[in-house]
């Protein structure tokens, strides 16, 4: 039996267990070791306080509640691997680490319940904001930090602290070099001055619940955890997008010796979908089900080719990225009721 084929009967059989039955623990994985590297860094600022870690279905802390959830996958290089093809990518251990700094810091925000301070609400806004998934945010703000890239920091309140913390938690970080002159470096010394008074505390944190979604909890299966991550762009008609098509790609008369179109498509698709994902905030399923719908107007149905010698790839890329970003974002406007209209 040869490796892909070992590897698909791995696979299919991974995707049909419960991840509840699966085992999974932190001790002895990945994880292990980037909590450990978290909880170094904390005791390098001579916090005391070690919010507790635990496996569930995604990044983050419960309401209120000063636990860090951390995705179930990395605690295992197999379902590492189904979530890359799944997702077209999988956090490096500088990405796992950005999202622990940031939950650590909602953790700590929970349990000194720093947010009813004066001053925090002050600095950063009241915690009872409504929390929205889609916000606008200002890419030249000055007044938030970057941390997490899409500018996280201005969702809420919540989350511009949880960036502050993160920053200032960053080793090797020169912080008020780095950000001499914003505003923001208000936030940030405002989170020095009040780690340095809670150092030495050390709050009990709540013990694990069914609620908070530990693995033990999660007793649907991985095919099952995908699913309902998935979503799609309801497109009536595929023949919308032939004019754009045409526009980035050209004849094959013009270009006898280029490559298909489809075989371009089929060749950058991860990085499509990634990209697009990425720079969107949306699930890559979304991305996915438009450039699988633009593989289906290929070269039979276009009569266009790539023409290697006339437009370099990189060349390409851009307005093609552009295109499938466009279509992506006013599917979303239409979704929240900017728009109406078939797309």
């Amino acid at each position: 039996m040869d490796g892909d084929q070992e590897w698909q009967e791995q696979r299919t059989l991974l995707l049909g267990h419960r991840i509840s039955d699966l085992g999974l623990a932190i001790s002895g994985s990945r994880v292990e070791r980037l909590v450990q590297r978290l909880y170094e860094e904390l005791a390098a600022h001579e916090l005391r306080f070690r919010p507790p870690v635990y496996l569930s279905d995604q990044w983050g802390c419960p309401d209120d509640t000063p636990l860090i959830g951390v995705p179930f996958y990395l605690a295992d290089p197999r379902l590492e691997r189904i979530e890359a093809e799944m997702s077209f990518a999988v956090e490096n251990d500088e990405e796992a680490m950005r999202y622990l700094r940031h939950e650590a810091g909602h953790a700590f925000n929970y349990a000194f319940r720093l947010y009813d301070r004066p001053e925090w609400r002050q600095m950063f806004g009241s915690i009872g904001r409504p929390y929205r998934d889609r916000y606008r945010a200002n890419p030249f703000s000055r007044e938030h930090v970057r941390h997490i890239l899409t500018w996280y920091a201005q969702k809420h309140p919540d989350e511009d602290f949880a960036e502050t913390f993160a920053v200032w938690l960053t080793p090797d970080l020169d912080w008020r070099r780095e950000y001499s002159g914003w505003p923001a470096l208000q936030k940030l010394e405002y989170v020095d001055a009040v780690m340095l008074e809670i150092a030495g505390a050390e709050p009990t944190a709540p013990a694990l619940s069914e609620d908070d979604l530990p693995v033990e909890a999660m007793t649907y299966s991985v095919a099952e955890h995908y699913e309902e991550e998935g979503d799609v762009v309801p497109i009536e008609d595929e023949r919308q997008f032939d004019v754009d098509l045409r526009q980035i790609f050209v004849k094959e008369k013009d270009a006898p010796a280029g490559e298909l179109a489809h075989d371009f498509l089929r060749r950058h698709y991860r990085e499509i979908v990634a990209r697009v994902a990425f720079w969107t905030s949306e699930h890559p399923s979304v991305v996915r089900s438009l450039v699988d719908v633009l593989l289906r107007r290929d070269a039979a149905a276009l009569g266009s080719v790539l023409a290697h010698l006339i437009l370099p790839a990189s060349a390409l890329a851009l307005p093609l990225l552009a295109a499938v970003f466009l279509a992506v974002h006013f599917w979303r406007i239409r979704k929240d009721g900017g728009i109406s209209g078939p797309l």
